[in-house]
């Protein structure tokens, strides 16, 4: 039975990925921005392959306030993990990227021959070149040492076992959390930015499932979108979420916050052309999951 390591494990991908071939690591069993940590890791668990899921991540104002911390933990973690995976020998490693790497200004639909040609935005721009120079990473092992190492760029994950936490969370579980505690406290919901925003999301067991499918069938050099294609609003989005928890409240949009870029959309060509029957979680079904499961677990939540 193949071995394979899920750094991040106990987090929202990585936690997705179920089975007794996953040894799911986390925080508590070592430091991966420390190579020592991160070498004796490996040692101890002897993999076939590396599934790359850790990372520091946030929304909007995490980003804003803390670029510092999300571009050296991120780019140590990436380039200890990447680089110790290759002197213990390891034989697959699949490294998880973002669609924040995109240049803010780009020609739409996102495709990886365009990662580098320009800057992120701004309002996440370490983060973005942590990620970026972990694809050039791979990309550079992979020409000089011939290893079936690759990345994936998954956009907008959600599902059951996100951080929630309020003000540095991603979109998704910050809105779920927020929505939640207006129900509570019988408060309006008050959401950041205009809600006129599109995005992306996919459900997190399609990413896990789409992963395993490409670690064992994909053999090309560029790096992979995983993505439905499919735009909805930020507002539509929470409206359904509303429509979820039987929200009865008032729902308001303050646009003087920030929102970060207006639209992402993604080429997905490649999936599709792989994997022709893939059913993708509808958006509704995977809401309706992550918020039972939210609730059910309110008291131990990543917040």
């Amino acid at each position: 039975m193949e071995k394979i390591l899920i750094t991040g494990g106990s987090g929202l991908v990585g936690s997705s990925f179920k089975g007794d071939d996953f040894v799911h690591l986390s925080s508590k069993d070592g430091d991966l921005r420390d190579r020592s940590a991160t070498r004796s890791i490996i040692q101890k668990h002897i993999p076939d392959g590396i599934i790359h899921c850790a990372a520091k991540v946030g929304g909007v104002m995490g980003n804003t306030n803390y670029p510092g911390d999300f571009y050296h933990d991120n780019i140590m973690m990436n380039t200890n993990v990447i680089e110790e995976a290759r002197k213990q020998g390891i034989k697959k490693l699949v490294f998880f990227s973002s669609t924040c790497v995109f240049p803010d200004k780009v020609e739409y639909p996102l495709s990886p021959e365009k990662i580098h040609l320009g800057p992120p935005h701004q309002s996440n721009y370490a983060y973005a070149y942590a990620k970026r120079m972990g694809q050039v990473q791979i990309q550079a092992y992979k020409d000089q040492y011939d290893l079936d190492y690759f990345t994936v760029i998954p956009t907008n994950i959600y599902g059951p076992n996100d951080f929630y936490n309020l003000e540095n969370g991603h979109v998704l579980p910050s809105l779920i959390h927020k929505m939640y505690l207006a129900k509570e406290n019988g408060t309006d919901f008050i959401v950041w930015g205009s809600g006129n925003p599109l995005r992306e999301f996919i459900f997190s067991d399609d990413v896990a499932r789409l992963t395993m499918n490409l670690y064992n069938d994909y053999k090309g050099n560029d790096p992979v979108i995983l993505s439905t294609s499919n735009e909805i609003s930020i507002k539509d989005v929470v409206l359904m979420i509303a429509d979820i928890f039987e929200f009865k409240g008032n729902v308001k949009f303050d646009s003087s916050k920030p929102e970060g870029q207006y639209r992402k959309p993604s080429d997905n060509s490649v999936i599709k052309e792989m994997y022709t029957d893939f059913k993708f979680t509808p958006m509704e079904e995977g809401l309706k999951k992550s918020i039972d499961w939210f609730i059910e677990n309110y008291e131990n939540i990543r917040k």
